[in-house]
């Protein structure tokens, strides 16, 4: 498995709209939206984990920088906060 970060996501953007804008690369184990815990909006940004790295390497080949709802996406391999 592997996991992306997703950046500069639109506002409106939700976990479904995230899983079906990288579905095509692959099979996709969890997509997820971060939200606000007091407002529940957006933060712009969520993660994608792929069940095959593989796949994960071809979407953010395919997927950094394209614009997704008005908004250059910015995505690549997630990294565990220290």
């Amino acid at each position: 498995m592997k996991k992306l970060f997703v950046g500069n996501l639109s506002w409106s953007m939700n976990s479904d709209d995230l899983r079906a804008a990288f579905e095509s690369f692959g099979e996709i184990d969890d997509a997820v939206v971060i939200l606000e815990r007091d407002t529940g909006r957006s933060r712009g940004f969520g993660f994608v984990t792929f069940v095959n790295a593989a796949d994960a390497d071809a979407a953010i080949a395919e997927m950094n920088e394209k614009e997704v709802q008005g908004r250059a996406l910015i995505v690549n391999e997630a990294r565990e906060r220290d």
